[in-house]
């Protein structure tokens, strides 16, 4: 486990001490520089435009709001919100509904309305980034590969489950390939759309109250021929945080902390493990919001962190690249990546991080520009969208 505890008051005067003195880089070269926005060809207004509405609870429950670009964060805001209030009754009744389908299966941590666990780990900084740890994941595949620990995408998954054969009965499911997971096209039979994801006929859901999840996962029958359509499917990452701790020998969490975050200096974090003990992959991961945009970053300068080649510049362009369609949408799937058009025309795609309750990583090359979003939109308020947000902060940029 890998923790802070900070107060509240001792991290704005933190902050306070950062915007006023900047940030060494050749102190710390893991370390954010600031910038002042017009510096950075940034209008200052139209941000604080969106942070008063913030503020105001225009939209929702927000807890955090960065802006960087040309590598400087050029505007930081943080909100206070009382999730222990708003989730008063909440917690209880959701644990009783849990209790009802799932009995000693039942997970704290997997109640999304105990304020222990959401949206801040335990009284830290440490913010849930809920499906961005897909993204991350998706990484962390890049780098096994990179070392040839796995040997491509195009390699059959059957082979890492020898302890599931009896699972792969059909043949269909014989022929997935990583690919087919990076780009959630594996073709099993799933369902997180339909129903929240507090709702136990949520897939999702069932599968983070159930002891084994994989078996969870391919137990479900086939519904299409691998690499044929777009299912968003949470259990699909999970099979992935299987994978890599066969291929690697090494619990995901600690093999990320070794091959990604300390190379990035990102030395607080708390990840979710299953009742197996595999790493919660598809939802689990938990970072500060400046820790959060590193991985954007990381994309942003094709896969380098200052001197260090972390990801090969051939997957980010294979992770980016917009070819898995998604259909009744205009947005395209990467390897466990949104792809999401913007306006100023035809084929620009920003690069997009999606988590529930509003969990935004977001990264737009062409302006050499990373906006984080973190809140806990999941009462009353619908969470603003990624094209929304993404479009007010663009009208910053001075052309």
């Amino acid at each position: 486990m890998h923790l802070i505890n900070p107060s509240f008051s001792l991290k704005n005067i933190f902050l306070l001490i950062v915007f006023a003195f900047g940030i060494n880089a050749n102190a710390d070269s893991n370390k954010w520089n600031t910038s002042e926005p017009e510096t950075e060809g940034i209008d200052l207004s139209v941000l604080k435009d969106l942070h008063q509405e913030f503020k105001n609870g225009n939209h929702g429950y927000i807890d955090s709001f960065l802006v960087i670009r040309n590598g400087n964060i050029v505007f930081e805001e943080y909100y206070q919100n009382n999730y222990v209030n708003l989730t008063k009754n909440r917690k209880n009744e959701q644990a009783k509904i849990m209790r009802n389908n799932y009995g000693d299966l039942a997970k704290p941590r997997y109640n999304y309305y105990n304020p222990e666990w959401h949206p801040f780990y335990q009284d830290t900084d440490l913010h849930t980034i809920q499906s961005v740890s897909k993204s991350v994941t998706s990484a962390l595949i890049g780098i096994a590969i990179k070392r040839a620990e796995i040997p491509d995408i195009n390699t059959k998954i059957i082979d890492y489950f020898p302890e599931y054969k009896s699972l792969f009965k059909d043949p269909m499911k014989q022929f997935i390939t990583i690919k087919d997971l990076l780009t959630m096209t594996a073709g099993i039979r799933w369902d997180e759309s339909s129903y929240a994801y507090t709702d136990p006929l949520n897939d999702a859901a069932s599968m983070e109250n159930s002891h084994d999840w994989i078996e969870y996962i391919l137990a479900l029958p086939m519904q299409y021929k691998p690499g044929d359509k777009f299912v968003y499917n949470s259990g699909i990452t999970i099979l992935l945080s299987y994978i890599l701790n066969k291929a690697t020998g090494m619990p995901v969490d600690q093999y990320a902390k070794v091959h990604l975050f300390e190379p990035l200096g990102i030395q607080n974090f708390y990840w979710k493990k299953t009742p197996t003990g595999l790493t919660d992959t598809e939802g689990g991961l938990y970072l500060s919001s400046r820790d959060f945009a590193k991985i954007g970053f990381l994309y942003l300068m094709n896969g380098a962190w200052k001197e260090n080649q972390i990801l090969t510049k051939e997957w980010v362009k294979s992770t980016m690249s917009p070819d898995t369609l998604i259909q009744g949408s205009s947005r395209k799937y990467g390897y466990q990546w949104w792809l999401v058009p913007y306006a100023g025309g035809k084929e620009k795609w920003m690069y997009s991080g999606s988590g529930y309750g509003g969990q935004y990583l977001l990264v737009v090359p062409e302006y050499d520009l990373i906006m984080v979003f973190n809140g806990w939109n999941i009462f009353d308020t619908p969470r603003p969208t990624i094209e929304y947000l993404s479009a007010r902060v663009l009208k910053a940029v001075l052309q």
